[in-house]
């Protein structure tokens, strides 16, 4: 078998595209050009993030290749593509956070410069960039609710803050069962509450961007995260995945592209 350092990305990929994404990545809303950047980075933060989330490379491996990829930063958005790469190095070595803000610092670093590439691409103003880290956040907190249990199970990692656990008297033991239990749950909905706070400070994001196709495509997004928040707070993630219906999408594209 190669030394990890030198696997190739098939080795390692974990075959997830734009298309599963929660959210539109880069949607035919925008054109075609600004797409094909999008697309560019995306590939390079997918990529980056099949390494950290891998279940086999070790540590030292993931760091490793991280380490690669620093070498091959996309050409638009290279700066915001090097922030990315500091928190799947976190993922490779981290696997709790002590607190709400610890999580929020990663997510300054795991989510945030995805919105401030999509502002920078389109020349938005850079004050928009508060509400469009709330977003990001509120975004990646959702997908790590999603995936609370597959995340436990797979890799030994838990984004619930160590604190409220403790307080609740919650364990990550709890999410190998088939339903969450009340004290998980009361953590599971202090997570959600916190979200639904990000989404509100987002919420006017989309209105002030001058940009049509780049609106438009954040109203869809927004749409679809106070949807997923929803789902999420009315049905149980350990019992399976929680996630968008096809109804949800559509409503939320409809509700994007109002005017």
């Amino acid at each position: 078998m190669p030394a990890q350092s030198t696997l190739r990305h098939d080795d390692y990929a974990s075959g997830k595209g734009a298309a599963q994404e929660n959210f539109p990545v880069a949607s035919y809303l925008l054109p075609a050009a600004e797409r094909a950047e999008i697309l560019a980075f995306y590939r390079f933060a997918r990529a980056a993030d099949d390494i950290a989330d891998h279940p086999y490379l070790t540590p030292a491996g993931k760091l490793a290749l991280l380490d690669r990829m620093a070498t091959a930063l996309p050409v638009s958005g290279a700066a915001h593509a090097a922030e990315l790469l500091i928190a799947f190095r976190q993922d490779a070595v981290q696997s709790r956070y002590a607190s709400w803000d610890a999580l929020m610092g990663y997510c300054r670093y795991s989510a945030a410069p995805v919105g401030r590439f999509l502002l920078d691409l389109f020349g938005e103003e850079r004050a928009l960039w508060p509400r469009a880290d709330a977003l990001c956040a509120a975004l990646q907190v959702l997908n790590h609710l999603q995936d609370v249990a597959q995340d436990y199970r797979n890799l030994d990692r838990l984004y619930l803050p160590q604190d409220w656990l403790a307080a609740e008297g919650a364990d990550g033991a709890m999410l190998t069962a088939g339903s969450t239990a009340p004290p998980l749950r009361r953590v599971l909905d202090r997570a959600l509450t916190e979200t639904a706070a990000l989404l509100a400070l987002s919420r006017p994001l989309a209105g002030r961007m001058r940009h049509r196709g780049l609106k438009r495509q954040t109203a869809i997004v927004q749409a679809c995260g106070e949807r997923l928040l929803t789902r999420l707070r009315r049905q149980d993630p350990l019992a399976g995945r929680v996630r968008l219906t096809a109804l949800d999408k559509l409503r939320c594209a409809l509700a994007g592209i109002a005017p």
